[in-house]
């Protein structure tokens, strides 16, 4: 039996949700664990945590692949090794560079960090979201309808929920034409209608 600890709120929670919405594959959800209990499954008491009966695993990203692969769904993560590459790239570049541009101004505009008030820090941050923002909107247009190509994967699902934060922060953004129509395309779906255009940045 799967099993889902997290609260829906967290953007990490929430792209397991989409997948598994995409998969259309039962599962407990707990969106309150217990803090110390959770340490159980996770030293670092992060979520998401996910259990398939007594396989635990942590690290959202690593979760979508496995949920993916554990259903045999090569249409969202390909077998060949070059394509599964490059869908597991664009989810490594998300976990890492995006997520390590947008965190200082998301916890200060967002958030309304005490600890995240630096102006210079701020405009730094938001200036290297936008920059790489820009990257993702120069792929779209080389490959097409998603980020690694025609065919929608679950690299789609990590980076649309990190559009969708884009979006909903109130920061200045630049006008980028083929992430807009990547986002509107995303919209289409209806687990990104759940989980990703819910409302929550």
């Amino acid at each position: 039996m799967l099993e889902l600890y997290g609260k829906p709120s967290s953007i990490n929670v929430r792209k397991v949700l989409w997948l598994l919405d995409e998969l259309v594959l039962p599962c407990t959800h707990h969106p309150h664990p217990d803090p110390q209990a959770l340490r159980a499954f996770n030293p670092n008491g992060l979520v998401p945590v996910l259990r398939d009966d007594d396989f635990v695993l942590w690290e959202s990203n690593s979760i979508c692949r496995y949920l993916a692969a554990r259903q045999r769904r090569s249409d969202l993560l390909p077998e060949t090794p070059a394509a599964r590459a490059q869908v597991e790239q664009w989810m490594d570049w998300q976990a890492t560079d995006l997520n390590s541009a947008w965190r200082y101004a998301f916890m200060a505009t967002v958030r309304n960090s005490p600890a995240h008030t630096d102006a210079a820090s701020i405009a730094a941050s938001v200036a290297e979201w936008n920059r790489l923002m820009a990257v993702l909107d120069a792929q779209l247009q080389r490959s097409g309808a998603f980020v690694a190509g025609a065919q929608f994967s679950v690299a789609d699902i990590v980076l649309g929920l990190s559009t969708q934060r884009w979006y909903a922060s109130p920061i200045d953004r630049p006008a980028l034409p083929s992430v807009a129509a990547y986002y509107a395309r995303l919209g289409e779906r209806a687990g990104f209608q759940r989980h990703g255009c819910n409302g929550i940045p």
